[in-house]
């Protein structure tokens, strides 16, 4: 069953179409990675699923729940990890986490339980009586997570929770969205970085120019560029005649030489590997090194998009 369905939903900045005609689904307990470089309209279709902007066209429903319907029952089953940290400096990392539990609700014993338990998750629980303007980059992150999902949302969105922080606090927030993803939540996930969505995402979606451009498990993703890998050898030294008999072999597409690096393009290097090696040892070349490099998701979005992810 779906958890999020967007469907058919416009948003327009002036003359400027920001989401275009943007179709969605989202299952229940699926982590789904949202791929796009800036301007693609990842975080304006993030705020209009969290209710903060309204669309000018379409319907948006979460468990059924229409956002334009009943906005404030949605925001309430919502937690939201924005790209913008949300937190104020002066105030402790337990009054920051109270401030936010408050505006959904919660009270009393529950209301403790929940800050202790929020903090106590992503790691800072005993920096609970510190002010944010003493954390480093990585700490506010995960304080803006504690802060998100304090009051058990069905749905966490996360925007770019990683940007600009140490490898250590990546390292959290990815095995955070992990566990919350096995405590019961739906995720979606955005980012810059293809690899950490490759890597915890059950489905991924592309998006640019206001719209889905491709979406799917990384398998199948991969499948659309899978046409073709490459061979990358190190060796003590590449002479031109073993280049021109790559290149005359039937199925090599591209020999490419970088110094002592011998970089070959064919459609499988499990099926070619062989003869690759045998006209490397015939012109007697030391092979230091070998790796294949299969098509990923860099490659896919270069492709359907003529650009990189990050340019």
């Amino acid at each position: 069953m779906a958890m999020l369905e967007v469907d058919h939903v416009v948003k327009r900045y002036g003359s400027k179409l920001s989401v275009d005609h943007l179709n969605l689904s989202v299952g229940k307990g699926e982590i789904f990675g949202l791929l796009g470089p800036n301007g693609a309209g990842k975080s304006t279709t993030i705020s209009m699923i969290a209710g903060l902007l309204n669309m000018d066209q379409g319907e948006i429903r979460l468990d059924g729940i229409s956002v334009k319907e009943r906005p404030l029952e949605v925001k309430r089953k919502i937690g939201l990890v924005p790209q913008d940290l949300a937190l104020y400096e002066t105030m402790t990392a337990a009054e920051n986490v109270t401030f936010f539990a408050r505006l959904y609700g919660l009270r009393g014993k529950m209301l403790k339980e929940r800050v202790q338990e929020s903090l106590e998750f992503v790691g800072l629980q005993d920096k609970a009586k510190d002010a944010p303007s003493t954390f480093s980059g990585g700490m506010k992150r995960r304080l803006n997570i504690a802060c998100a999902i304090m009051h058990r949302p069905d749905l966490i969105i996360m925007d770019e929770p990683t940007v600009g922080i140490d490898p250590q606090s990546r390292n959290h927030i990815l095995e955070s969205v992990r566990t919350l993803n096995q405590m019961g939540s739906t995720i979606i996930y955005t980012s810059h970085y293809m690899e950490e969505v490759a890597a915890i995402s059950h489905r991924v979606a592309i998006m640019d120019q206001g719209h889905i451009i491709a979406c799917g498990t990384e398998a199948e993703l991969r499948e659309r560029v899978a046409s073709e890998e490459k061979i990358v050898l190190t060796t003590s030294g590449v002479g031109p005649a073993v280049v021109e008999e790559l290149k005359l072999h039937p199925r090599v597409r591209a020999v490419e030489v970088s110094d002592d690096t011998l970089t070959v393009t064919l459609p499988s290097a499990q099926q070619d590997l062989q003869d690759m090696l045998f006209i490397c040892s015939k012109h007697e070349i030391s092979i230091q090194s070998l790796k294949v490099e299969e098509p990923d998701l860099e490659t896919l979005f270069l492709n359907l998009t003529g650009r990189t992810l990050r340019d």
